[in-house]
């Protein structure tokens, strides 16, 4: 079924853009600006390709997607702030809400964190990991007025709840971390015309985190957020586009300082897919 998804909204952004394409008869000029403030905001869908996780070395590996419930499609939005410095440094705010609610009979016995979860019971599934994002870009090919790249580093905040509790209120697991995340980041964008433009953006890494903390315990994590957007100038302060963004990622490890009940061990990878529509407004230039 998501395959389908897929197909259909890859077809859907071809047209799309191809129709913006036409639309397009300008020739792209480049505007001498000190400081510009943009608003963005996206809003659409999130499928789950592949997200598994286990709390405890003696948990279950729990696929989300086969016995999770999230073999849907969730609600998903995006908002961030840019700030543009001389067409040279950009400046990003970034808030990603991302809550994923489900509820399923098991069709299995579970172990979260030493408690068994028996077949046959009622479970809500709460995975909910929103994250701020501060990004720093440098433009490298500041005199083509085509192309542009820039590379830079982001720092992420993790905000995470992850809980599964039976329906009847018996059976209850937490696991919740808020923690700071390096990560590389690049941008490229082809101005077709001074109103359509294709763009690539990606964050990410793959790194020790116990290295980077200081900890003993060997951990490791990674993210790759990556997205292809077509956009269109519609105004000189409005714009509109359509964005397709991978959205992966996960640690495998055992936590320090966790007070909970387990041993701390926690694996957790997961692959989602986003389709969203999303406005930008330049506030004036100045």
């Amino acid at each position: 079924m998501i395959k389908k998804y897929f197909t259909l909204t890859l077809v859907s952004l071809l047209v799309a853009s191809a129709i913006m394409a036409q639309s397009s008869t300008m020739e792209y000029t480049s505007k001498d600006k000190n400081l510009e403030l943009r608003g963005v905001a996206e809003l659409g869908f999130l499928a789950v390709m592949k997200h598994q996780v286990q709390f405890s070395n003696s948990g279950t590996y729990i696929n989300y997607v086969q016995e999770g419930g999230q073999d849907v499609l969730f609600p998903v939005n995006r908002l961030s702030l840019e700030l543009e410095i001389k067409e040279l440094h950009t400046l990003t705010f970034l808030y990603q809400p991302l809550r994923l609610e489900s509820t399923t009979l098991l069709q299995r016995d579970l172990v979260i964190d030493d408690l068994l979860y028996p077949a046959g019971t009622s479970v809500n599934f709460l995975y909910n990991f929103p994250f701020f994002r501060f990004s720093y870009m440098k433009e490298l090919a500041p005199e083509n007025e085509k192309f542009d790249f820039a590379l830079g580093a982001s720092l992420q905040i993790r905000n995470a709840t992850i809980a599964f509790e039976s329906t009847d209120g018996s059976l209850f697991r937490s696991n919740r971390d808020i923690g700071p995340v390096p990560v590389l980041k690049f941008r490229t964008r082809y101005n077709h015309s001074d109103r359509y433009y294709s763009e690539i953006e990606a964050d990410g890494f793959y790194a020790p985190i116990s290295y980077l903390n200081g900890s003993d315990n060997e951990v490791v994590g990674a993210i790759l957020d990556a997205s292809l957007r077509q956009g269109l100038k519609i105004t000189d302060e409005v714009g509109a586009f359509l964005n397709l963004r991978y959205l992966g990622g996960g640690a495998v490890g055992t936590s320090d300082n966790d007070p909970g009940p387990g041993d701390g061990y926690v694996k957790n990878w997961l692959h989602f897919m986003t389709v969203t529509a999303g406005f930008i407004y330049e506030f004036p230039s100045f």
